[in-house]
């Protein structure tokens, strides 16, 4: 069996990647599992999709713990822990990264065993903030890399994925998944299937009870036990909640309550007041507002002040 795992972040593909190799692999006759796993859902965000192909029933599920190739989309992805790029490699894994540093001086830096390959950063992608292409690049070099799928099965499985977003995005997909496909040839066949894995013997998952916690701990407050109110998590906002008080009416038990991190604090006479430094926007005090008095603005950063506030 084939076991692919893609890393990448969140906007960059790799769940497409993952699907344009499973589609080829199925091209060629093979059966498939491919499935994504997200972290925090945000652009930018540690990702990784994982593929398995075998000519027989697979029975095996779940993420993939021990890959026979890593395809790691993005190197600034490869000193972060919480990224996992280098979880379960063994001497027979290889290693893909999107890199312009040569294979040597990855293995310098990693002082691991797996064998390690890199595939250039092409001049259409210099722009890392974005990659464009960089989905189809991956699974291009890793259908080559596998050796077992024909650049016609690719082409197709290319097809299958991109169409829906015009002749245009179509074309330049297949241009550069086949420069990867091209360039990775004299490594072509260089991952090989690993053996099954039984799962006899596996130990149990152990349960672990908790106990409650007070409402003075477990409360989604700022200024409660456990967190901190240094943490200035408005400046996350990018779009800003405003009290029009003329319209207000004071009920402010229903914003407060409903502020899922207590950033709407309440005076005496019963007028909320909004914390800028912590509010971070997720504008559900504007949902639940009953005289809609909050309305949403955006965010501009000329208006904010050293304490992340604005008059009223």
């Amino acid at each position: 069996m084939y076991r692919v795992r893609f890393h990448g972040r969140g906007g960059q593909g790799m769940k497409v990647a993952s699907r344009i190799l499973g589609n080829a692999f199925f091209a060629e006759g093979y059966e498939v599992q491919d499935a994504p796993r997200y972290g925090a859902e945000r652009r930018g965000a540690p990702i990784f999709a994982y593929v398995r192909a075998a000519r027989r029933k697979i029975d095996e599920r779940g993420v993939i713990t021990c890959p026979d190739l890593v395809v790691i989309a993005d190197e600034t992805l490869v000193p972060l822990p919480a990224a996992g790029v280098l979880q379960g490699l063994t001497a027979t894994t290889v290693v893909l990264i999107n890199s312009d540093e040569p294979g040597t001086v990855w293995r310098e830096r990693l002082k691991i065993d797996a064998r390690i390959v890199t595939l250039p950063v092409f001049d259409v992608v210099k722009e890392r903030e974005e990659l464009p292409y960089i989905s189809a690049m991956c699974a291009g070099a890793a259908a080559r890399l596998v050796g077992v799928v024909r650049r016609e099965s690719l082409h197709r499985a290319i097809e299958q994925e991109i169409a829906l977003f015009g002749a245009g995005a179509l074309a330049a997909n297949v241009t550069q998944a086949l420069r990867a496909f091209y360039a990775l040839a004299p490594y072509a066949g260089l991952v090989k299937e690993s053996a099954d894995r039984p799962s006899v013997g596996d130990t149990p998952p152990q349960w672990i009870e908790l106990s409650a916690e007070s409402s003075e701990v477990a409360a989604p407050d700022i200024r409660a036990v456990a967190t901190s109110v240094q943490s200035r998590t408005g400046l996350w906002r990018t779009t800003r909640p405003v009290i029009d008080y003329a319209r207000c009416n004071r009920c402010s038990w229903i914003c407060s309550t409903f502020c899922p991190d207590s950033a709407i604090a309440v005076e005496p006479d019963h007028t909320p007041r909004i914390d800028y430094d912590h509010c971070k926007g997720c504008l559900v005090c504007v949902a639940v507002c009953p005289p809609h008095a909050i309305a949403a603005t955006p965010e501009h950063p000329p208006q904010r002040d050293a304490t992340c506030r604005v008059s009223s």
